[in-house]
């Protein structure tokens, strides 16, 4: 399977520990990818898509600190730059994403808008 080497994320240190952990957690004979996508949806027009998938035909496949991704390369022109992060604080617990992208987010940050 092919790799490509330019990385459209970043993936803090934090969210990688926790990835990690969920991808420790999931069956290990599965074969399945961490997928970072957006859809429509959400109170600023779209959400962003964090979970575990299998690769499909046009996925673009990106190794992340060792953690299999794949992204639909018609959502990179969203997601060209977006760093996910992990927080643990009291006012906050879940993963964030800060999109350089983003004209508008919402208060729960996981929807914005382009």
């Amino acid at each position: 399977m092919e790799t490509t080497t330019t990385l459209p994320v970043t993936i803090t240190p934090n969210a990688l520990e926790e990835i990690r952990q969920l991808f420790t957690d999931s069956a290990p004979e599965s074969q399945k990818m961490l997928r970072i996508g957006v859809k429509g949806g959400g109170c600023s027009g779209l959400s962003y898509i964090l979970e575990m998938d299998e690769k499909k035909e046009r996925d673009e496949l990106f190794d992340i600190e060792g953690i299999p991704c794949i992204i639909d390369p018609a959502h990179n022109m969203y997601l060209f730059g977006l760093e996910i992060d992990w927080k643990r604080g009291l006012d906050a617990r879940g993963f964030v994403f800060n999109n350089p992208n983003a004209a508008a987010t919402c208060g729960c940050g996981t929807s914005f808008s382009i």
